[in-house]
């Protein structure tokens, strides 16, 4: 027998009160063979943001034929686009279209995205008649189960609309000058209070920076400057004294700023978005 797509979740919703309960509920009983696994159900409310840079951080490790599941939905129930993007590089992510697809569309291509036809593939039952505002257990969560399953295609998901419709965030670009590199803090490792760039560790080596370098580092919040100190740059945070910061090549082979058994978020009181921006230089 054919094995069926793992249906991977990342919400916004938490464990505090059974939505998740019920949307897996919901895909069970589609089909009960189904395995479904947590991405992540901690996502900060409401950012559509950090819900497209999660896919793009964990997405590409996962079997081919994957159906993530996205849902951070602040418009729900309203008339933004209920979608299923298949990748060019053969995932699926079953999404509200607002922005959630950002990283994905960059960074690994969309071959085509369809509608969601909610006369066919929404949870239709006494229960749930009326409901707008869970998405998540009545349309995403129901429609990716029957995908799975194979109780429909991927054409039979809703009418395809074109690729470059499909709602993006703005992506900021690292830039070079002079041998310093600036970027900005994208997304943290809310855990351990890490800030990840936007740079790629292959900009910042033809720079001529080395690892167990100390690199000058400026951060500004609003064009003020906020940190201006020199920073070890190693491949590991066992190679800083503890509570001492340094520069690091992430999982993604970003830079990123930790503080070795602590938190750079904290120690500094800094944070992520393009309010926030950074300068390494010799």
């Amino acid at each position: 027998m054919q094995n069926k797509p793992i249906l991977v979740f990342q919400t916004d919703f938490t464990y505090k009160e059974g939505a998740v309960s019920s949307m897996y509920g919901v895909v069970k009983t589609v089909d009960s063979s189904l395995e479904i696994m947590d991405g992540s159900h901690e996502l900060p409310q409401f950012d559509t943001w950090s819900a497209s840079y999660r896919l793009f951080q964990s997405l590409d490790f996962w079997p081919k034929g994957t159906i993530y599941v996205s849902v951070v939905d602040p418009g729900v129930g309203t008339a933004r686009k209920a979608c299923v993007a298949k990748t060019s590089n053969g995932y699926y992510v079953v999404t509200p279209d607002n922005g959630s697809l950002t990283h994905v569309k960059r960074f690994m291509g969309i071959e085509e995205v369809r509608e969601i036809d909610e006369t066919v593939n929404r949870l239709h039952n006494k229960k749930t008649e009326g409901v707008a505002i869970f998405h998540g257990r009545d349309l995403f969560g129901y429609c990716a189960a029957r995908l799975a399953s194979g109780i429909i295609s991927f054409e039979q998901v809703g009418p395809a609309y074109p690729v470059e419709e499909i709602k993006e965030h703005t992506i900021h670009e690292p830039t070079v000058e002079g041998g310093s590199v600036k970027g900005i803090f994208e997304i943290d490792d809310p855990n351990f209070g890490n800030l990840w760039t936007n740079i790629p560790l292959k900009l910042f080596q033809e720079q001529g920076f080395k690892y167990g370098e100390r690199v000058r580092l400026r951060i500004f919040n609003k064009d003020v400057q906020v940190f201006d100190e020199k920073v070890l740059f190693h491949q590991s945070f066992g190679f800083a004294e503890e509570n001492e910061p340094i520069i690091y090549n992430n999982e993604l082979l970003r830079i990123a700023l930790a503080v070795s058994r602590g938190s750079f978020k904290k120690q500094y009181n800094a944070g992520f978005g393009p309010d926030w921006t950074v300068e390494f230089s010799h």
